[in-house]
Order: C-alpha cells, then sequence, then structure tokens
C-alpha cells in the first residue's frame, strides 16, 4: 500500500518510519524543499491550492492522510473524489475553525471555557460580557503551539488583542485557572471500533508543550469521561484515524480546549513504552487493518526538545536508558527538534530520569 501524507514534518517522517515495517510505501507533499519527512521517503514540492501538484501527489497512492490541520479543506476534498482521505474533509474543516470546533462540542454536550465569538471590534464588550475577565483571545484560523493568543486583563487590552491579533475573526474564551492540562489520544476504524490511550499530562512554557507524562494511577471515571467525549466526537464526524482531544480539567470537569485530527505531540511517549504506538494506529486505521493495543509497557514521560538540542552523547550520558528521536530538523527559536522518551521501573525513578534530562535540555 502506498500512502500519501500532506505536510512533510516530523509527525509525517514518523508515520513512514512507522509505516515501513508493515510494507507501507510513502510521499508526502510540502511547499517546503527542505520539509525533514523528505529524508525519509518522496517528496513532491508543491502548493496544497496547487491542483497540477496535488494530481501529481496523488498518481499511483492508495489513501491520503495528513499531518497537520491546516491543509486546505478545498484540497483535501479534491483528493477524495480520486480515492480515500482519511480523516475526512469534515474534520479537517471543523478542527481549522476555533467557532466551528467550540460550536461541535456544544452540539454534542461536551463543556468548554464559556465563549464568544469576535467578528469586528464591536462584538469585544458582548464577549467579556459572557466570559469575564480575564479572557484568552485566539485567532479562529492558524494558531498552534501558542501563536494567535493574548490574553486580556481589561477591557483595554482586549481592544488591544484586536488590533495586536490583526483585527481579524477571533474567539473570545473564559481564562481557567485550571488544576491539569490532559489530553485523550484515540484511534477509530471505518467500522467505528475505538481504542483509547491512557490520559496524558501536559505541560507547556509559551504556548509549547515541554513535557508529557501518560497517567499510570489512572482515575477511573476520569478516563472513563475522556473516552466518552472524544468518542462522540469521532462518531459524529465519522472519523478514521488517529485524533488528540485537548481538556483543562478544572473544580473536576473536563472542560474541552481544542482537537487535533492527527497524531499529536502528547502521544509521542507511545513509540517506546506502548505497545503499538500512536503513529502504527493511525496507520492500521487509515489502511482497514485492527487496531492494536494501547496498554503502555511501562511508565514513562517525554521531554520536547525546543530550538536546540544537546549532542545525542551528552543526553545517552546522563541517561543511557532514555530514547532519542530527532526530526532533522535546523535549529531555530521555538521550533520542535526532536523529543526524548523516558521509560523507568518506578515514579521516583521516572522523576530522577525527567528531572535530569529536563535540566539538560533546559525543559
Amino acid at each position: 500500500m502506498k500512502i500519501g501524507v500532506l505536510g512533510a514534518g516530523q509527525l509525517g517522517r514518523m508515520l513512514a518510519l512507522a509505516g515501513y515495517p508493515l510494507g507501507f510505501q510513502f510521499r508526502f507533499l510540502d511547499h517546503n524543499p527542505a520539509a525533514c519527512a523528505g529524508q525519509v521517503g518522496e517528496l513532491i514540492v508543491g502548493e496544497f491550492n496547487d491542483y497540477r501538484a496535488l494530481d501529481r501527489f496523488v498518481d499511483g497512492l492508495d489513501v491520503v492522510t495528513y499531518e497537520f490541520e491546516n491543509v486546505p479543506v478545498e484540497a483535501a476534498q479534491y483528493l477524495s473524489s480520486k480515492l480515500p482521505v482519511l480523516p475526512g474533509a469534515q474534520a479537517l474543516a471543523t478542527a481549522q475553525d476555533r467557532a466551528a470546533e467550540k460550536s461541535c462540542f456544544k452540539e454534542l454536550g461536551i463543556p468548554t471555557p464559556l465563549n464568544h465569538n469576535v467578528n469586528d471590534e464591536s462584538d469585544i464588550s458582548k464577549a467579556l460580557g459572557v466570559t469575564g475577565l480575564p479572557a484568552v483571545f485566539k485567532t479562529r484560523r492558524h494558531g498552534y503551539d501558542g501563536k494567535g493568543q493574548l490574553v486580556a486583563h481589561s477591557e483595554a487590552e482586549a481592544l488591544q488583542a484586536w488590533e495586536k491579533l490583526g483585527r481579524v475573526p477571533l474567539i473570545c474564551e473564559q481564562h481557567v485557572p485550571f488544576e491539569r492540562e490532559l489530553s485523550m489520544v484515540a484511534a477509530r476504524q471505518i467500522t467505528g471500533e475505538c481504542v483509547f490511550y491512557p490520559l496524558t499530562e501536559n505541560w507547556h512554557t509559551e504556548g509549547i508543550l515541554r513535557k508529557s507524562v501518560p497517567q499510570t494511577n489512572i482515575n477511573l471515571d476520569l478516563q472513563s469521561r475522556a473516552e466518552s467525549k472524544i468518542r462522540s466526537v469521532m462518531d459524529h464526524l465519522g472519523y478514521v484515524g488517529v485524533m488528540a482531544l485537548e481538556f483543562f480539567l478544572h473544580k473536576g470537569r473536563l472542560l474541552a480546549n481544542e482537537m487535533a485530527p492527527r497524531v499529536h505531540n502528547s502521544g509521542h511517549w507511545t513509540m517506546d513504552a506502548g505497545c503499538v504506538s500512536q503513529f502504527e494506529n493511525h496507520l492500521r486505521a487509515i489502511a482497514g487493518l485492527p487496531l492494536g493495543s494501547t496498554q503502555p509497557l511501562s511508565i514513562s514521560a517525554m521531554i520536547n526538545l525546543i530550538g536546540h538540542a544537546p549532542e545525542v552523547d551528552s543526553i545517552l550520558r546522563a541517561e543511557p536508558t532514555a530514547r532519542v528521536h530527532l526530526y532533522g530538523k535546523d535549529p531555530k527559536p521555538g521550533r520542535k527538534l526532536g523529543h526524548i522518551n523516558i521509560t523507568a521501573p518506578g515514579l521516583e525513578s521516572l522523576k530522577r530520569k525527567t528531572e535530569r534530562l529536563s535540566k539538560l535540555v533546559g525543559g
């Protein structure tokens, strides 16, 4: 089977590395001729709205997927007239627009932070009347890793946010004093069969994920509630593949923050501590193969390498059991260059290893 991936970043790269042992072949489409997935598979260089590039890309493929959610919906729709594109265009359209995403959650009865759409400056006072202060203003489109977001503590700051974010459609959200940030990664087959990984706790700095730790002593009620919520979203969208749903835990409630219609950074621990990784399960789902076990093989943690990466030698000297995954990308402030997966026989050992490596990488 030959799989096409729209986008050729690190997620596409890791999809290919997970798929080669299964006998799959891969082709990527990206505008960047130096995109890192091109190091491990065929790369077509072109824009997603260039239909000649799309025709070259699709020739000989069996199925298409994507590794980030800002692929134009029109491109997914065009390709889906020729072969299966999984997940489908509806999931892509929903995840691309924060207002559509929140509307989807509301329709399914999934709690979210209080929110209100801001289409022009006159909507700001009304929005703050819904959310209160402080409030978070986010661009409805093209926001990731904390980009396109500003916190306002007053109406004056809210007006400044409107200007600084480019006077484009925004969503204004309640600033939630959450106890924990959690994510649920799940996979769904076309038959509706679903598998769920353990809830993972995440820590961010300046909007960028720094560390993820899958929960070991899982609160079964919390796990069950998260599974129910992500299943309802996937069923509603007729979803096929891996999805992540991010939550704020606040006073015992799971408030849905956003969804990602793809494999997710907070699921990278599954590469070395999961029975079957999120990448392999995504490929199994879109290829119509049976889904694999999501049972962890050991307790673990994941640390992102942001902006710079220490020499592999220094990482392995600090922790010989560390599993280092570099993405083949040039250093740049705020850029995800790789990650380290850590496993341990117990929580105290995991904590010591994580603290030692976090200090080394500056996480």
